[in-house]
């Protein structure tokens, strides 16, 4: 019999969502299934090293230079690109995932009928006020209303997740489905702490780190806040990553007078030493669908303090993994700092164990894998 043959397909190859393809891709084509990542580098170059490996692997890779912004002539053009590669590849299930591809991989897929179409989308963005004009919100959920009717399985990476999805009526309720992200807990459960030293923090210092893109919608603004405010005032904060908000927050953190309690660190590969450095992650997302770096921090045995978003609240057991913000502001993560500071230290690392105990029991990237490989076999 042969193989079961999946395409993935994304333009968005940035963040958790690069890390999701990335461990989904490999750990599926060691599952035994034929797999083939059609996907953008023009996001983040750096991807282009997680291709690399994938093909070494036996992943069959088509670079394909998909853009975020809307430009129907070129969107046209990777739509048609995309109907030959699936004519000559010919998949079994159609994966795709985020936004732009979302759209483009199953109108590939509608036009030459081929595949099953499952769809993660990573979060519905055109679902958040701050992030389109209401028009555009509209626009962009009458389309995934249209291709949610079309496809096979649209899947939650939470139950949050879900809850807002089914929530929004976009998607067919039996066609929505729940697989949680996962990690490899490895590099976490072997991460040995950097010198604060090199990273100019006092050793007795309140330490925390904020790891991802620097946008609006992880909230390092709300992180800087917290700095100013009761709690966070002896806080040092390490911001890990790069992103287009970059300069507009260095100029946040000096209004705010906090800037010489801040490390932009910009991209690191040693964020599991960062993690093991730290007394607490903080995660200040004003929406998430379930994020990896939660998952790293608790894998690492490091308490996390976050806002309420999907995904967070059913890692973030308020007094068990971490400890949970009540909304998503300043004030409340200075609360929720406040409550956390108060732990002795063996109830802290109480917190950090229990933490690596769930991860280890329901989120790791094999069963990600595994279930998502179970639902392809369920819908071919």
């Amino acid at each position: 019999m042969a193989a079961l043959h999946v395409a993935h397909v994304m333009e968005a190859t940035i963040g958790g969502t690069r890390r999701h393809l990335r461990d989904v891709a490999r750990l599926q084509r060691a599952l035994g299934l034929d797999v083939t990542v059609i996907a953008s580098n023009l996001r983040e170059p750096r991807v282009e090293a997680d291709f690399v490996e994938l093909e070494r692997l036996g992943v069959v890779v088509e670079r394909l230079p998909m853009r975020r912004a809307i430009a129907p002539f070129a969107d046209l053009g990777h739509e048609r690109a995309l109907e030959r590669i699936l004519a000559a590849r010919r998949p079994d299930v159609v994966h795709s995932h985020s936004s732009k591809a979302g759209v483009l991989a199953r109108l590939a897929s509608l036009s030459t009928g081929i595949g099953v179409r499952v769809h993660t989308p990573h979060t519905f963005a055109f679902l958040f006020e701050a992030l389109f004009s209401a028009p555009k919100r509209a626009f962009f959920r009458r389309i995934e209303a249209a291709l949610a009717e079309r496809t096979h399985a649209v899947v939650a990476v939470s139950r949050g997740d879900a809850e807002t999805i089914a929530a929004s009526r976009v998607v067919p309720a039996e066609r929505l489905r729940v697989v949680e992200n996962g990690i490899d807990p490895a590099p976490w459960l072997a991460a040995r702490p950097i010198g604060r030293a090199t990273l100019g923090v006092p050793e007795k210092a309140p330490l925390a780190l904020v790891a991802g893109l620097l946008n609006a919608a992880k909230g390092q603004d709300l992180a800087l806040e917290l700095l100013a405010l009761p709690a966070g005032r002896e806080l040092v904060l390490l911001l890990a990553g790069d992103g287009a908000d970059r300069a507009r927050l260095e100029a946040r953190a000096r209004a705010l007078g906090v800037a010489e309690r801040v490390r932009f660190l910009g991209w690191r590969d040693d964020v599991p030493s960062l993690m093991a450095a730290c007394d607490l992650v903080l995660l200040p997302s004003r929406w998430e669908g379930l994020p990896y770096v939660v998952l790293e921090a608790l894998a690492a045995g490091v308490p996390v303090v976050a806002t309420p978003v999907d995904g967070a609240r059913e890692l973030v057991l308020d007094g068990t993994t971490g400890v949970l913000a009540r909304a998503i502001t300043a004030d409340a993560l200075d609360e929720a700092l406040g409550r956390f500071l108060a732990l002795t230290a063996p109830r802290r690392a109480e917190l950090g164990r229990n933490g690596r105990e769930r991860v280890l029991a329901g989120y790791t990237a094999e069963r990600m894998a595994a279930r998502l490989a179970a639902l392809y076999r369920e819908l071919v």
